[in-house]
């Protein structure tokens, strides 16, 4: 199996699985590596530090002057973020993440929805009304790969006396943290880390509300207990992007070079500068995607978000473009990274274009 769907999730690094293993012990674990962070006693302390550790590696990916709340991922990051400032108008880019379109619809059905244009980007000018008190732009989009100017974005929020939102989901561990943000989203599996944690990043001065409510956790934002292990794995992985940024950013480019040649025939959706060159959104007129999904078996690739497959909806990334429904039918992402090989990609698109020519298209 050639694996291409990297903004689905991506490859568990070995050093991430190694610093996991200490706290998956049993009973048979003298140093009582199974231990609950919030106890007093030795083992728990120790487990205590070991989250510490990882939190310092994680808020290493994320802006100075604010502090990292640990979640179950993403999702309830982003929703921590939007239902902890209360009530207030929202206004989100209309190519966000379910996570953020649906929460903030949840909160606000009167919401602002900014455009974007035909390569997928948000205009630093686009109107944001008066009175708006949080405004939310992914850093880099999921779907198409488009790196969106929230530099500019957040300044313009703050002159309105509204705070920004960043999903950096896609981003973190890739691009510098985003410049600006007062909230900033990102999840484990995304950069090699595990499943089932996240962070939400809390500029610092800034309160919110809790929306899970218990034992006071997480700084009284988030009550739950922590799993020792997957805080170490997500600080293992965290730490891992750190120090593989440069090489990977270099890879990724020498496979996004090679991409393009080997799939010649296709049109790209999104912009072809303004992105993240691991992310590979092409088109064909006429394709059949669901059969292409099924002939092409020995290549895990997506026809577009993870959470949206098999709905049966065109992209509302893609309508958002400006494209029609039928065209936004017509596309696959591909997703590449740390551990493809060029041999990969190679393989991969000889198979998609030969299954795409048994179409006809």
């Amino acid at each position: 199996m050639i694996y291409l769907d990297y903004q689905a999730t991506t490859p568990l690094a070995p050093q991430a699985r190694a610093a996991m293993l200490p706290w998956l012990a049993g009973p048979e674990d003298v140093r009582a590596g199974f231990a609950n962070p919030h106890s007093p006693h030795r083992p728990g302390r120790a487990a205590a530090a070991a989250v510490e550790v990882a939190r310092a590696q994680v808020a290493a990916l994320l802006p100075p002057g604010g502090r990292v709340i640990f979640t179950s991922g993403a999702t309830e990051a982003l929703n921590l973020a939007i239902a902890g400032g209360g009530e207030r108008h929202l206004a989100v880019s209309a190519i966000e993440h379910a996570a953020v379109l649906d929460t903030a619809r949840f909160h606000d059905p009167a919401l602002t929805v900014l455009p974007v244009d035909g390569a997928g980007l948000v205009d630093p000018d686009v109107t944001i009304p008066a009175g708006t008190g949080l405004v939310a732009v992914m850093q880099v989009n999921n779907e198409i790969g488009t790196v969106q100017p929230v530099a500019e974005l957040a300044a313009r929020a703050h002159a309105m006396g509204a705070l920004f939102l960043c999903d950096a989901v896609q981003g973190a561990g890739k691009l510098a943290a985003p410049e600006g943000a007062d909230l900033v989203a990102i999840s484990a599996h995304k950069l090699h880390g595990p499943k089932g944690i996240g962070a939400l990043w809390v500029r610092d001065g800034l309160e919110l509300a809790p929306l899970v409510h218990g034992g006071g956790q997480e700084g009284g934002l988030r009550s739950g207990t922590l799993s020792p292990a997957l805080c170490a794995g997500f600080g293992a992985a965290a730490a891992l992007c750190t120090s593989l940024w440069k090489s990977d950013g270099q890879h990724v480019e020498t496979l996004w070079e090679q991409a393009l040649g080997l799939f010649a025939g296709w049109t790209l959706n999104g912009s072809a500068t303004q992105r993240w060159h691991g992310n590979l959104n092409l088109r064909k007129p006429g394709l059949d995607v669901a059969r292409l999904l099924s002939e092409c078996r020995n290549v895990a690739f997506s026809a577009g978000s993870a959470c949206a497959s098999g709905s049966g909806r065109p992209s509302h990334v893609l309508r958002a473009l400006g494209l029609s429904d039928r065209d936004s039918k017509t596309a696959i992402r591909i997703g590449f990274g740390r551990y493809t090989t060029g041999e990969e990609l190679k393989e991969a698109a000889a198979v998609l274009n030969a299954a795409a020519q048994m179409q006809g298209v």
